[in-house]
């Protein structure tokens, strides 16, 4: 037995870490713009980032085949358009603590779907470990819904199990292409896709003018600007590269961690007290990720 923590783990950790901090930079903006728009905002800072970093670092754009292109943009429909879709849906009828326990299916099902389309398998105790990482998210989140209804809840769930279920085969689908071509243009085509999506969606929905609204007020909002680089840009890097470097199933247990890391954040940001219930989520989830570590 042996601590084995390789470049694709890391990376996996670190996509964990910059998601929460920008999920706390969202938290610290407050609602100044609806679920739809912070969407397409986060997704227009993190193509000008992709952009940005490859200009930078002076590399030709790709040749990607015709079937490449089709994998990327079906990726993000499914992913970035549609995933996001159903994931706001379900927050807006369960609120956060239930949302919270129903992101753990994503782990579920990247297993499930790295087995089916890969043949992938890890060990037992790597899958012990995401276990321990599961519960300690469920500890750490469980919370009664206050002034829902069964419908909401019903819907709210079955909404929230897709969203996660189709972001694990959006990243999935994108495996073979990421063996021949590096992640950060492949993460362009697919949130373009998303900004696409997202934009024809505030149109259809309330015009040219609620879509000239969100860029005026997104823009000027730092905070707003902080979590989009930090939440998109920066963890869409690191958590493509943590599938590219890894197995898909230690990549998915260490993203997970990024709940237990939201609360450690939001206790020193936020002041929100740190409960007994929420130190044991926190040590359970770490010695989850020590164990897929170890194994």
């Amino acid at each position: 037995m042996q601590y084995s923590l390789n470049l694709g783990d890391i990376y996996a950790i670190l996509t964990a870490i910059c998601w929460s901090c920008g999920v706390i930079c969202f938290d610290i903006a407050g609602r100044v713009l609806n679920s739809l728009q912070i969407s397409l905002l986060k997704n227009i800072v993190g193509v000008l980032g992709f952009v940005g970093f490859l200009l930078l670092q002076g590399d030709l754009f790709p040749v990607f085949t015709q079937h490449d292109y089709f994998i990327l943009v079906v990726s993000g429909l499914i992913g970035v358009a549609l995933g996001d879709l159903l994931f706001l849906s379900s927050l807006r009828r369960i609120g956060s603590g239930l949302s919270a326990i129903i992101s753990t299916s994503y782990s579920v099902s990247i297993f499930i779907l790295a087995y089916i389309m890969y043949q992938e398998l890890i060990s037992v105790f790597a899958y012990f470990g995401g276990a321990l990482v599961i519960s300690g998210v469920i500890v750490g989140t469980m919370e009664s819904p206050a002034n829902r209804t069964p419908r909401d809840i019903y819907i709210g769930t079955f909404y929230g199990f897709l969203a996660h279920f189709f972001t694990a085969y959006s990243v999935l689908l994108l495996r073979p292409v990421m063996e021949s071509h590096p992640v950060v243009p492949i993460a362009l085509v697919r949130f373009s896709t998303g900004i696409i999506f997202s934009a024809a969606a505030i149109v259809y929905l309330n015009g040219y003018s609620e879509l000239r609204e969100t860029l005026s007020k997104g823009f000027g909002h730092v905070y707003l600007l902080a979590g989009s680089f930090l939440g998109t840009f920066l963890s869409v890097i690191f958590w493509l590269s943590g599938y590219k470097y890894t197995l898909a199933g230690r990549a998915a247990i260490y993203n997970q961690l990024s709940t237990i890391f939201i609360i450690i954040l939001a206790a020193i940001f936020l002041k929100e007290v740190m409960t007994t219930k929420k130190w044991a989520a926190v040590s359970l989830a770490l010695a989850g990720a020590l164990i897929v570590s170890i194994y």
